[in-house]
């Protein structure tokens, strides 16, 4: 049962990933605040390591930011992230832990899965850990890669963070953990 899943998890990857990433790529100001969301996340793990386990995902007006972080410290971060882009320190729109990187380490397991499937003409299990063995290898460069050239851009000189806005927990409880952000972002050429 397990190939059999795996197999069409791969055939569901191989189409959905180029398609998902195709999106970003033409959408400028999604790779900006992709870029930018990435740029905030560097700069707080800069001064407080990785402990803080945060995550990101990037919207045409902004991006949002889930985890443990006070929204002093999260704001001041987006400001000096922009401020250090368009200083040219481009290394900041990348992230090792994207979600583009995770989402290309599973096309690689899925091509190099599909090939030994089509090429054999059966599955089995040492099959799918030679895929996942090279997806590890090869993922995280190709993530790296797809992010500098597809789905981020270090040129943010033409947007400006506008606010953010807070998510409290549902049921009156807050816990550090579950805090969500969203840090808005324009272009510059809207502004009157």
């Amino acid at each position: 049962m397990f190939p059999f899943h795996f197999t069409l998890r791969s055939i569901f990857s191989l189409i959905t990933i180029p398609f998902e990433i195709f999106n970003i790529a033409v959408n400028k100001k999604l790779r900006q605040n992709h870029a930018l969301e990435h740029a905030t996340i560097n700069v707080i793990q800069e001064y407080y390591g990785n402990e803080l386990l945060l995550s990101g995902f990037a919207k045409e007006n902004g991006f949002y930011i889930r985890g443990p972080i006070r929204p002093e410290l999260l704001e001041e971060a987006a400001k000096v992230g922009l401020a250090r882009l368009n200083a040219g320190d481009t290394y900041l729109a990348i992230h090792e832990k994207c979600g583009t990187s995770i989402a290309m380490s599973n096309f690689v397991a899925s091509v190099v899965f599909l090939l030994f499937l089509f090429k054999l003409g059966y599955f089995n299990l040492f099959n799918i850990l030679v895929a996942m063995v090279l997806a590890n290898m090869f993922g995280p460069l190709l993530g790296k890669m797809t992010q500098q050239f597809l789905t981020t851009t270090h040129d943010v000189s033409d947007i400006e963070i506008i606010g953010i806005d807070y998510n409290y927990p549902q049921f009156g409880v807050i816990f550090p953990g579950n805090m969500e952000y969203f840090v808005r972002t324009r272009s510059l050429s809207r502004i009157p």
